[in-house]
């Protein structure tokens, strides 16, 4: 399947976080920002005061808040997404950003293959593209290199535009160390993932394998996600699908083969029969068999 990254229409994204990962409640602030001011919310004179940060992080949080999805630019202003309001709304899945499934969420809508054109290239390209296991900032560094002249000889991008991007992106999953400075003082929203780890030699690691607190209503909205952007009209969808291609679950969320296949089995039961697991004569696949699930029906209602 061809890569919405190589799509002729995509234009690569390397900027705009004004080297700041994300952070736990960005998301919230922003979307309590627009909601209240549908315009000026990022650019008038008391956005420095509502947002209680310096000017660049105020860009910061803008950037995220677009990239993950939870609002929009509208009207030459910003508007909240309706999975912006399904989760941070008053009455919303998560309006303080306490549970792993809003940071799953979130990683998703950057790394995978969401409905909305992707803003953070790195953060697709690594998960979907990457091939090594272990790998240093300067592979990664190399490697978009070598993805632009590839898509473009036109496309013009810095190699320390790169490197700032990458070193963004490390510090977006690895987890504050002991000597971290005050400007990381606060977690690193997806650090609680566990998707990479520190190796040795400078190198970093993939974490591959089941991830336990990955709820399944997330996993499903990715699918059902991934499904209405590369398959809208199938009624069946299959195993290596789902499980290897660019912008998939399996990709993005780093699953094992076991792991995925558990899922897909369990979907008969998280979905009430509308989505159906298949495994016959060697053909895995999945089957919508009530009609499809849309991705922010995915995620059900507040408990």
């Amino acid at each position: 399947m061809q890569s919405i990254i190589f799509d002729v229409n995509y234009a690569p994204h390397f900027s705009g976080h004004e080297t700041f990962p994300l952070r736990q409640m960005w998301l919230k602030k922003a979307f309590d920002a627009v909601s209240c001011e549908q315009k000026g919310a990022f650019s008038s004179e008391d956005a420095i005061v509502t947002f209680g940060v310096g000017k660049n992080m105020v860009g910061s949080i803008r950037h995220w808040a677009l990239a993950c999805g939870i609002i929009e630019s509208k009207s030459g202003g910003h508007v909240a997404t309706d999975i912006g309001k399904k989760l941070f709304a008053d009455d919303g899945l998560d309006p303080y950003c306490e549970h792993y499934a809003t940071s799953w969420l979130m990683h998703w809508k950057l790394a995978g293959r969401t409905i909305a054109t992707p803003r953070a290239t790195t953060w697709y390209w690594v998960f979907n593209h990457l091939s090594e296991q272990s790998f240093s900032a300067k592979q990664l560094k190399d490697g978009l290199i070598e993805y632009i002249n590839e898509k473009s000889p036109k496309i013009k991008v810095s190699a320390n535009s790169l490197a700032r991007d990458v070193e963004v992106f490390l510090r977006s999953y690895i987890p504050k160390s002991r000597n971290a400075t005050m400007e990381d003082i606060t977690e690193p929203m997806l650090g609680e993932l566990g998707l990479i780890q520190v190796g040795t030699g400078g190198l970093y690691e993939f974490r591959r394998g089941p991830k336990s607190t990955l709820p399944d209503k997330v996993f499903l909205y990715a699918l059902a996600e991934f499904w209405k952007c590369v398959a809208p009209n199938q009624n069946t969808l299959s195993f290596e699908s789902i499980a290897y291609d660019p912008g998939s679950p399996g990709r993005a969320f780093k699953l094992d083969e076991d792991s995925i296949a558990e899922r897909l089995i369990n979907l008969e039961a998280v979905t009430r029969g509308r989505y159906v697991w298949s495994d016959t004569a060697g053909q895995r696949h999945v089957l919508c068999v009530k009609g499809a699930i849309s991705p922010i029906d995915a995620l059900g209602s507040k408990a």
